[in-house]
């Protein structure tokens, strides 16, 4: 049985991670992690990592970027794999985790959904066909308690197009400080926050007299949950110190 580390067990996707374990049957939650450390369920919670000493295959983290570097220190000590699934990273952050991938497997990604990462598939593809005849404006809907805009899945979205086209387009996160045409080179992305929307991202192309969309919505986050679960039981597999993401989830060898 898979012996899981929940870190930001107690806050709305750490919750659906531990009932996504329960309904699996396969998983055991040896451990949460979390600033608030009222227990909740059936196993210790600890505000800093190294208050727990148990036994463990791998931690899944959907806390805070704050907390990335007490966790990272701990997975590297203690030599366990992990599933970052936080979004808004710092640069430093960043350099911290490719870092720590010297040492330790780490699987990361914005978004956990299956879904949306055959989506990015998809926009790259259109990208790579369309190239600069399309104009490409992305649209992402969240809750109103979500703090990073725009979305972690957004800027991957943004990426994906940006790796099918022939040149690097820049990337435009509002227009309202300027009253000019829009440029070719340019990729558009907005936010919108709001109610209790799970997550919504939208990719338009749009050309002479035709608009091509792609969307994805999640209803709940029992998806991203599922994801989670699943990228927790890939990565506890692999042996080598990289960085994984769905892709090797999806495509990879298994």
């Amino acid at each position: 049985m898979l012996k899981l580390i929940i870190s930001g067990c107690n806050g709305r996707m750490g919750k659906a991670v531990v009932e996504a374990c329960r309904a699996g049957g396969d998983i055991q939650i040896v451990a949460g992690l979390d600033i608030n450390t009222v227990k909740l369920s059936d196993f210790p919670v600890y505000a800093d990592p190294m208050e727990y000493g148990g036994s463990a295959d791998v931690v899944v983290d959907f806390s805070h970027p704050s907390a990335l570097p007490p966790l990272l220190s701990y997975c590297i000590a203690r030599s366990l794999p992990a599933v970052l699934c936080t979004t808004g990273y710092s640069t430093d952050h960043i350099a911290m985790i490719n870092s720590a991938a010297e040492t330790i497997p780490i699987f990361k990604s914005a978004n956990m959904s299956i879904g949306i990462n055959l989506l990015l598939e998809f926009v790259r593809k259109a990208a790579e066909a369309l190239g600069r005849e399309f104009d490409i404006e992305i649209v992402e809907r969240h809750h109103n308690k979500k703090i990073d805009a725009p979305s972690g899945t957004a800027l991957m979205l943004a990426d994906a197009a940006s790796e099918g086209l022939k040149t690097s387009p820049e990337y435009i996160y509002e227009r309202r400080s300027t009253r000019d045409p829009r440029g070719k080179n340019e990729i558009g992305i907005s936010a919108v926050r709001g109610g209790t929307i799970p997550g919504e991202h939208e990719v338009i192309f749009a050309g002479s007299d035709e608009v091509i969309e792609f969307k994805h919505t999640v209803y709940s986050r029992e998806v991203l949950a599922a994801g989670t679960v699943r990228a927790a039981k890939y990565l506890a597999k692999q042996n080598k110190a990289r960085i994984y993401n769905m892709n090797d989830l999806l495509f990879g060898a298994q």
